[in-house]
């Protein structure tokens, strides 16, 4: 059976619906709002971290060889300690200042960390691995804790500052031996130690990198898949949330299959009956729809006057293909049992229309700002009304694209057969086919026991 692909024109790639620049992230994820997650209920332990890192650089100094430090350096040591309590204490205070009290202890850590190198090395840099891990200690340790602030630019102003004073000192030392002691051991001690802060600092800088742009991602996910869980199942808001899309629209490049109800000649209906049997009639049918569609595993996407617009868009192309099959076909079965009920009531029975079709769209909440709606946007929309409307002009009561059919392959359910219509005024690289029984008797097995899709039946 000569089904026919590429119906659908190419779908234009997300960035025709990206917002301006100018709009923004989504509430909750920009900068600031995704550092505060990150220090969320951290301060106190950022601040007790400070007073353990100031204890510990004490005791290292002084059980190693505290007796041969001036009176200044345990003075600069008492300064540090004391003035990396206030900043973050004024850092945690919050508001406008605390920006600036984070950089000035970024500043002093920087400042504490090319001290004691430097004190080191003009008292004997490279003398011995346990004076050298000493004085490396606190450029290390206040790495760490630069780092664990979640700030990128702190941490790599930290790294450079330190880098930057480390190697300028080391280039003076290579120069000019005369100027530090142990001039035969000094080069390869402090290269060695340089280069492994340099590959320190690089992993602490990417892992802060990464960490934030985990968490940027897990709060885009859970915004969107808020926003999603207003109109759509959890398991479609979660699968739609995971999925990389628009970050400020929350949109995504999807492949769906399409399915449109329409109840044929409810205009004359209504002009036949009164209102009230009207609507009883439209719940009745609406009432069938969604229960077919969540049976299906699809998504009623609205409503549409006496029509209903479903959508399937969990799963691989060929898994959407067979839900909205089986849905369809479950649907034919439910407004047959209720026109059966109907009429044995002495009311009026109904004709319904369905149409399939299948291609990319664009799927997420569509938000101006006033109004947000879930729906899906691109030419397969505009190509299912059109189906809609040749399957109607054909008198058929369930018609499909040649691009559906192609997804379902030679997997037709037993005793349904797929007939080209080939006068059906459709775009170009369309198809159009009625699916309909083998056998004429409505009730025959193929929709009685709703099996899955097993063999073909092509026409």
């Amino acid at each position: 059976m000569a089904l026919g692909r590429a119906g659908n024109p190419p779908l234009p790639g997300l960035q025709t619906a990206r917002a301006p620049a100018e709009s923004g992230a989504p509430p909750g994820l920009d900068d600031d709002a995704v550092l505060q997650a990150m220090q969320a209920g951290g301060g106190l332990r950022l601040l007790g971290l400070r007073i353990v890192i100031v204890l510990v650089l004490l005791m290292a100094a002084q059980a190693y060889d505290g007796s041969l430090h001036a009176l200044s350096h345990w003075f600069i040591l008492a300064l540090y300690g004391l003035g990396t309590v206030w900043f973050g204490l004024g850092e945690r205070g919050g508001g406008p200042a605390a920006a600036a009290y984070s950089w000035a202890g970024t500043g002093l850590n920087a400042g504490l960390a090319v001290y004691v190198l430097i004190e080191h090395m003009l008292a004997g840099g490279g003398a011995g691995l346990g004076a050298d891990t000493v004085s490396r200690l606190p450029a290390f340790l206040l790495l760490l804790q630069t780092g664990l602030s979640m700030r990128v630019a702190q941490t790599l102003v930290f790294c450079g500052l330190v880098i930057a004073c480390w190697s300028a000192t080391f280039g003076i030392g290579v120069l000019h031996p005369e100027l530090f002691p142990n001039a035969d051991t000094f080069p390869t001690a402090q290269l060695t130690g340089l280069a492994t802060f340099t590959a320190a600092g690089l992993l602490v800088v990417d892992g802060v990198i990464r960490l934030r742009g985990a968490v940027v991602r897990a709060r885009r996910m859970e915004h969107e898949r808020t926003l999603l869980a207003r109109f759509v199942p959890d398991a479609v808001a979660l699968d739609l949330s995971a999925e990389d899309g628009d970050s400020a629209l929350g949109i995504h490049r999807r492949h769906a299959c399409l399915m449109m109800l329409d109840i044929r000649g409810f205009s004359r209906l209504s002009g036949e009956h009164p209102p009230e049997a009207m609507v009883a009639a439209l719940l009745a049918v609406r009432a069938a729809a969604q229960a077919a569609v969540a049976e299906a595993g699809g998504i009623v996407d609205k409503y549409i006057g006496d029509a209903v617009l479903v959508q399937f868009v969990m799963g691989t192309p060929d898994a959407q293909a067979r839900a909205a099959l089986v849905c369809a076909l479950s649907l034919r079965r439910r407004i047959a049992a209720l026109n059966a009920a109907r009429a044995a009531e002495g009311l009026f029975t109904l004709r319904v229309v369905v149409a399939l079709h299948a291609g990319d769209l664009l799927v997420g909440v569509f938000d101006d700002g006033v109004r947000a709606e879930y729906t899906v946007l691109g030419p397969a929309m505009n190509a299912l009304s059109r189906i809609e409307v040749q399957a109607k002009a054909a008198e058929i009561e369930l018609a499909a694209s040649g691009d559906f059919l192609a997804l379902l392959g030679d997997a037709l359910p037993d005793g349904i057969r797929a007939a080209p219509v080939p006068r059906a005024v459709l775009p170009e690289g369309l198809t159009l086919f009625a699916v309909a029984d083998r056998d004429p008797d409505p009730a025959g097995s193929a929709f009685a026991s709703g099996a899955t899709p097993a063999a073909s039946a092509a026409a």
